[in-house]
């Protein structure tokens, strides 16, 4: 049976995966159509995957 813990990690590793792949997908997006937001939104979707990256890392300790 899987642990709540368990869960959570998959769902918080998901969501960094997603957000380091739409950043990515946002600096594409300024490659092509030179809009200055992109690289904006870009910069916060990486700040995110950080953060979500920081919380994953900090889950094993906080419940132990």
């Amino acid at each position: 049976m899987m642990r709540l813990l368990t869960a959570h990690k998959i769902l918080i590793a998901t969501a960094v995966i997603f957000f380091v792949f739409f950043a990515l997908w946002e600096l594409r997006n300024h490659a092509n159509t030179n809009d200055g937001w992109a690289v904006f939104r870009a910069a916060l979707y990486f700040l995110v995957a950080v953060g979500f990256g920081v919380y994953f890392n900090k889950l094993k300790r906080w419940y132990k």
